[in-house]
């Protein structure tokens, strides 16, 4: 017997099915793991001083200024 939650579920997938949608998964890296933020760490200082730093910066600050609307 399913649990409400899973019927709620299947209740709301079928709603966006019949709106012409279908559901698609992404894995993304956890943000959150250690190993993540250590890698990050490591291609940060990487950049750091290279002539591709200021190109990177620019791309960053550019895709972190298209967030309206977001929820």
């Amino acid at each position: 017997m399913p649990s409400i939650h899973e019927s709620k579920v299947a209740r709301h997938r079928e709603r966006m099915r019949a709106a012409g949608l279908r559901p698609v998964q992404f894995w993304v890296p956890d943000t959150r793991s250690p190993e993540f933020v250590a890698q990050v760490g490591k291609q940060c200082q990487s950049l750091k001083g290279d002539p591709a730093e200021a190109v990177v910066l620019r791309f960053t600050e550019e895709a972190a200024s298209h967030v309206e609307g977001w929820e």
